[in-house]
């Protein structure tokens, strides 16, 4: 593939620390690259940059001839008064378009990111729709290399199957800083990430996330190694070096030289290997009551758009609830209703005597201009967490924050580092049911794994808003979806959920028809919904996947040193178990949609 874009020894400082250093980055035709690191690594940074939007401190970024490069930011900002169209048609005319291809290209355009009402106002659009909106006017240009940071913080679950669809299926290239790891499963051809851990400050590895995964593991185990070796060789030197070798000697002095290149490259591999992670840890209270919240025939309406109708169920301490639905469908308000914030326009929302609700805010925002210690410690020099007063810094640094750090104002830190100081400040507030809407926005994925890890934890109940499917299944046990028209209903998981859209929207197709077609006419086989065509145009890939997978836990069998230890025996059968189930059910699957297409024919 052809190079478009060649950046070579990059570095950015703020202050006497580089954010990062001589780093180096190429992309070629058909790249999908996924951009990761922990916050504060300078990944918008360096997309600002590969973007033309600021300069490096040093370094050079060439573009190949006639290379178009669209970028979207992390916020979504609009002019006041700008309808979508106008957002498009500015667009259309920066890129030079023939006035004749406008209209088409347009519409075209708005119509594939699933706009109907081109005359709304921008600004007023929800961030979901203000993010597709963003990538549409990139498109429109027809860029080589498209620059996306953090595009599915604000899509819905839907809009972000929009947007894989929409990278797998481009003809551009593109690089998305992203913390969606199944995103970046789904999409990426290849993952780099920033990280002082690394020798030189980037792993770049071809393949998707799970490929990414294994090749990690392999460099930071050989960096284990390499500190050990490197950690015995030191050992005997300074043991030499302490006997008092005379430098004279031409070979005796290269030995002292070496030894001390040695002590630095060990220093230097020890400061990289130490790697934080944020010590997160909700707070819950010592409530016994089990029953916490109910909802009895609620129905929730503004004006003549019904949000909820006659809604039941209850809360219960240990429960964690995944809402779900796309942008707009009530997500927050329905947090609100529990929350007491507002009250239904029918039935009642019972809540236990002395409810304590913690309430995480999507649209949650920080004083600027305060430092972060004023931030953290709004009341003096330390916090009080679970009955114990904990000294601001050793606070911040529960959050990886340094003490130069908290003179700092909040201006200053990235968006991730934002979202830290906020999870901080809600970890002091004890709970009986933590209300989180979007708590994953702006995390990388070390944090947000920590996230999870303390949710599971968490013997209070939860409902979580989040466009993070991975999270979405890993943490909750029961999800609640909305529909956007006042259905809702109960599932055992998103996968449950997404089916039974999918049942919803061929029902809707065929009730079109029938009113359509004279009954005589209409064909006895229905048309695959999108779930079911994406299904089935994988399915066969999927199967000989999970063919290849229960052939390798199967040939664990034949291991001696397995079938030896009763412990590794059980844990091998349980596995063919489970990827036999797997493959099963995938060659269920493969009959009853070769029935449904067979229909079709």
């Amino acid at each position: 593939m052809a190079l478009l874009l060649n950046a070579q020894e990059l570095t950015v400082r703020y202050g006497a620390e580089p954010l990062f250093e001589n780093l180096s980055i190429a992309v070629s035709e058909g790249d999908r690259l996924g951009l990761i690191g922990p916050n504060g690594s300078g990944k918008s940074t360096l997309l600002e940059i590969l973007a033309g939007r600021r300069e490096a401190d040093s370094g050079t970024v060439a573009l190949r001839k006639n290379t178009r490069v669209s970028y979207v930011a992390q916020q979504s900002e609009f002019a006041p008064g700008e309808t979508v169209r106008d957002v498009i048609r500015r667009a259309l005319e920066q890129a030079h378009v023939a006035a004749s291809e406008r209209d088409r290209l347009e519409s075209e355009t708005l119509g594939r990111a699933g706009f109907t009402e081109f005359e709304s106002e921008a600004q007023t659009l929800s961030g979901g729709w203000r993010k597709r909106l963003a990538i549409a006017k990139a498109l429109v240009s027809e860029p080589d290399l498209l620059l996306l940071d953090e595009p599915t913080n604000h899509l819905d679950l839907a809009g972000i199957e929009w947007l894989e669809g929409l990278l797998r299926s481009g003809s551009f290239a593109c690089i998305v800083i992203s913390h969606d790891r199944y995103f970046l499963q789904n999409v990426a051809t290849g993952i780099v990430e920033l990280n002082r851990m690394y020798a030189e400050g980037v792993l770049r590895v071809a393949g998707d996330y799970a490929a990414f995964l294994e090749k990690k593991e392999e460099v930071l185990a050989a960096q284990v190694k390499r500190q050990e070796a490197l950690e015995n060789r030191v050992r005997t030197e300074i043991a030499w070096l302490r006997r008092g070798p005379k430098a004279r000697a031409t070979k005796a002095k290269a030995r002292i030289d070496q030894a001390h290149e040695l002590i630095g490259e060990l220093k230097d591999l020890q400061g990289r290997q130490r790697t934080g992670t944020a010590g997160i840890d909700f707070t819950a209270s010592e409530r016994a009551t089990k029953r916490l919240v109910k909802f009895d025939d609620v129905t929730f309406a503004f004006g003549e758009r019904t949000i909820a109708r006659d809604l039941n169920f209850a809360i219960t301490a240990g429960m964690r609830i995944g809402l779900v639905g796309p942008n707009g469908s009530g997500k927050t308000t329905l947090l609100r209703l529990i929350l007491g914030e507002l009250e239904p326009s029918a039935g009642r929302v019972e809540r236990a005597q002395s409810l304590r609700m913690v309430y995480f805010e999507q649209n949650r925002t920080l004083d600027p201009m305060l430092t972060l210690r004023r931030a953290l410690a709004p009341d003096g020099d330390s916090v009080i967490f679970q009955d114990r007063p904990i000294h601001v810094a050793s606070w911040a640094a529960r959050f990886l924050f340094s003490s130069e750090q908290l003179n700092q104002p909040v201006r200053k830190l990235s968006c991730g580092e934002r979202a830290r100081v906020l999870i901080a400040k809600l970890m002091l507030e004890p709970a009986d049911v933590l209300l989180l809407d979007e708590p994953t926005n702006d995390l990388d994925i070390p944090t947000l794994e920590i996230l999870e890890e303390n949710l599971l934890e968490f013997p209070g109940a939860l409902v979580l808003v989040t466009h993070d499917r991975f999270m979405l299944d890993r943490v909750s046990t029961t999800v609640l979806g909305l529909d956007g028209t006042g259905e809702a209903q109960l599932f055992a998981d998103y996968a449950q959920w997404e089916a039974w859209l999918a049942e919803r929207s061929d029902q809707g197709t065929e009730a079109v028809e029938s009113r359509k077609t004279p009954e005589k006419a209409r064909a006895p086989a229905r048309k695959l919904s999108y779930l079911e065509n994406r299904d089935w145009e994988t399915i066969e890939q999927r199967i000989a996947e999970a063919d290849a997978v229960l052939a390798a836990k199967k040939a664990l069998l034949e291991d001696v040193e397995v079938t030896r230890d009763p412990k590794r025996l059980q844990q091998a059968l349980a596995e063919i178990e489970q990827a036999q189930g797997e493959a099963d059910a995938l060659y269920a699957r493969w009959a009853e949609l070769e029935e449904k297409v067979s229909g079709l024919r």
